[in-house]
């Protein structure tokens, strides 16, 4: 995982070898910003294999997630057979062929060597029908096509699901999982994220940074900064050419930071001098 740049704990590192070893689904929680997404990225590149991602959302549904019936190509299939003058018969038009995967699909029908990784992200943010449809899925790694029957996967894809939980997702999801709780890095690991993704930034720079944004999730925030943002705070001061962080300085890049007006407001009625450690 380090030669990919993503900087992981023994804790994370152990939960994807386990999902990759034992076939499990591995679901992913914490905090927006620590680390899910990229964790299933970088699994997919350490493992030099082939990422497909699926992001939920309310009101997804399977044509979207799963499959979905090529009807242009149907009706084509329709208007040739007539034009030659002999019937077409209904089975005909619901072959393999004519179905349009999606990446539910893709992931079970991905050929191999290695098995793809399937990246569900924010299964928190789908219907809850929706994860109940995923239960077969994860499960037996199957999905179940009226019309075909049964398509089960020929490499079964490594699944890592992902959750922000603005709601909780339902026992039945979480028991065929393994389960990992994402927490915020610490300091001297941000650090280290950051010199491996900002080549040749100030050490000192990227501490006080860090230091700082683990001070502002100390407040009540809407949303607490996660990496990223910490990592959009330092290039900020980068760009303005500003080599130390001060009061002023966090004032006039805090947006990189923080985005929501709120949260702001409740930074700088904290004091930023204090919050930046000056």
């Amino acid at each position: 995982m380090r030669d990919t740049g993503y900087l992981t704990d023994d804790g994370l590192a152990t939960a994807l070898f386990c999902a990759a070893r034992l076939g499990q689904p591995l679901l992913l929680e914490g905090e927006a910003g620590v680390g899910k997404t990229s964790a299933a990225l970088a699994l997919a590149t350490a493992l030099d294999t082939r990422l497909l991602r699926m992001q939920c959302y309310e009101g997804i549904d399977i044509a979207e997630a799963v499959y979905e019936w090529n009807y242009p190509r149907q009706l084509l299939a329709i208007r040739v057979a007539e034009a030659a003058g002999g019937p077409i018969a209904t089975g005909d038009l619901f072959d393999r062929d004519f179905l349009i995967d999606r990446p539910l699909l893709q992931a079970l029908a991905h050929p191999g060597p290695r098995p793809a990784v399937l990246l569900i992200d924010e299964i928190d943010r789908a219907d809850e029908h929706f994860e109940a449809y995923l239960l077969e899925m994860l499960a037996e790694k199957s999905v179940t096509v009226p019309e075909l029957g049964t398509l089960r996967a020929t490499v079964p894809p490594i699944c890592i699901l992902t959750s922000n939980r603005t709601r909780d997702v339902h026992d039945a999801l979480k028991r065929r999982c393994l389960y990992h709780w994402i927490e915020h890095p610490d300091v001297a690991r941000v650090v280290r994220i950051i010199r491996s993704r900002v080549p040749g930034v100030d050490e000192a720079l990227a501490t006080a940074v860090a230091a700082a944004a683990a001070r502002l999730r100390t407040l009540d925030l809407q949303k607490p900064p996660g990496t990223a943002e910490v990592i959009d705070w330092l290039r900020a001061l980068q760009v303005l050419g500003h080599p130390t962080l001060d009061a002023d300085t966090a004032a006039a890049t805090l947006g990189s930071v923080l985005k929501y007006k709120e949260d702001q407001e409740a930074a700088i009625a904290a004091g930023l001098r204090r919050l930046i450690g000056v």
